[in-house]
């Protein structure tokens, strides 16, 4: 394929490997985008040491890379001072001085004509950019594109709803300076990204420009994510729960449900186990391993196998929104899945039919997982169907199509890029 032209792209963590949400979806595009002859030129940020092996794979997708590493630690305290410049703290803690420079020489040596920024700080790269890509006028030849995936201000406003004093007035303020800065992106960009249809009209009604928004779903890897050989997985009643159990509303929804749903079931059907599967645990849900039950596996190097072991995949999720990674691999699985309406807004799949949809009710939640688990059968009929609806609708190639046209608008009528002086 002919190369389409050289891409700048800023992501916010390393996408590689791609073992959770954030990661899943900006690897699929980076590789997607290669496919189709970009020249990427990848700056990221790599939080976890280890990470940092990764680099060499990434290379196979990309012209250049530069990963800088970020000492969470360090940062979280740099950026308890952004509210008084106006920045939210996000803002802060993905500055990095060095990545800075690297995108700039990227900006002033490269024949650019796209940048796709990764998450709304990212666009601090620009934003303190000496070279003033964002600046608009007849000059500008570049088209940027900002992938917000979520909107985060609405993530920390539900963060606040449930915290106490004084974390709740921490994450009202950063809901209400990253409610602004957003504004400001959407305003900035020529389109700006969300990860669903219901997002994309969440951020709408926040940031008005709706012509420049643009909902651009998740995939999953129909291929590696398959049903299992055997059929359905280990005798018994076995729950799973995939995720990143750093990031807060995972914390949430299994300890909600292993404290709060769990309980109900066993009383119904008796030795149910809940299976908690993925890194990053912290002790709250490390603790958890000490209901009866309940198992926390920490990271796992496939997620599959505990997946197809389990009769029911739940995503049990009571904050943020989005398109779900862990319910389209579990679709694709085919394991069925119950999901609380969070979680199902924004899948293109039918409920009742491909997954089971209840209430973030514990009484609703565990009559829906009792009611599945009794029943092998509807099980059966809704884990084929899931598979079925994945497979018509979730290939990655077929979602990122929008992406790629928006950042290649005009660009065969646009005279070449010159290098900023």
């Amino acid at each position: 394929m002919s190369a389409r032209g050289d891409l700048l792209m800023i992501v916010h963590r390393i996408p590689f490997p791609p073992d959770k949400g954030d990661k899943i979806r900006s690897f699929n595009q980076l590789k997607y985008l290669s496919g189709r002859g970009w020249r990427v030129h990848l700056c990221t940020l790599a939080d976890d040491p280890d990470d940092m092996r990764h680099v060499e794979e990434l290379k196979k997708y990309c012209a250049s890379v530069s990963v800088e590493p970020l000492n969470p630690k360090l940062q979280k305290i740099k950026s308890l001072s952004a509210p008084l410049r106006g920045l939210p703290m996000s803002a802060a803690y993905f500055y990095n001085e060095r990545l800075q420079r690297r995108v700039d020489e990227v900006l002033q040596s490269c024949p650019v004509s796209a940048v796709f920024c990764f998450c709304s700080p990212m666009a601090e790269y620009l934003r303190r950019s000496s070279l003033q890509p964002l600046a608009r006028g007849k000059e500008r030849r570049v088209r940027y594109v900002m992938d917000l995936v979520d909107v985060d201000s609405d993530k920390w406003r539900q963060y606040a709803q449930r915290a106490a004093v004084p974390m709740k007035w921490v994450y009202g303020m950063e809901g209400r300076l990253l409610r602004r800065y957003e504004r400001e992106i959407a305003g900035q960009f020529d389109a700006t990204l969300l990860v669903s249809v219901a997002e994309a009209e969440i951020f709408r009604q926040r940031a008005g420009g709706g012509d420049s928004i643009h909902a651009v779903s998740n995939g999953v890897d129909l291929d590696f994510f398959h049903a299992a050989p055997g059929g359905e997985g280990m005798p018994g009643a076995r729950i799973s729960f995939c995720g990143a159990m750093g990031y807060r509303p995972n914390i949430d929804a299994v300890c909600w449900f292993a404290r709060e749903v769990l309980p109900r079931v066993r009383e119904a059907l008796g030795e149910v186990e809940f299976w908690i599967v993925g890194g990053g645990a912290g002790e709250e849900v490390l603790a958890l391993g000490n209901l009866p039950g309940v198992k926390v596996t920490g990271r796992v190097a496939d997620v599959r196998p505990f997946v197809w072991d389990s009769q029911l995949a739940v995503a049990p999720i009571r904050i943020a929104r989005g398109i779900q990674n862990k319910v389209l691999e579990a679709m694709a699985l085919g394991v069925a899945a119950l999901v609380t309406p969070l979680a199902y807004e924004g899948l293109e799949a039918q409920a009742g039919r491909d997954l089971a949809v209840a209430e973030a009710e514990p009484e609703a939640f565990a009559a829906a997982a009792v009611e599945l688990l009794r029943d092998p059968e509807k099980r059966r009929a809704v884990a084929l169907s899931a598979r079925r609806a994945v497979t018509e609708r979730y290939s990655w190639e077929g979602r990122l199509r929008m992406l790629e046209d928006l950042l290649a608008d005009d660009v065969s009528e646009r005279p070449p890029v010159q290098a900023v002086p």
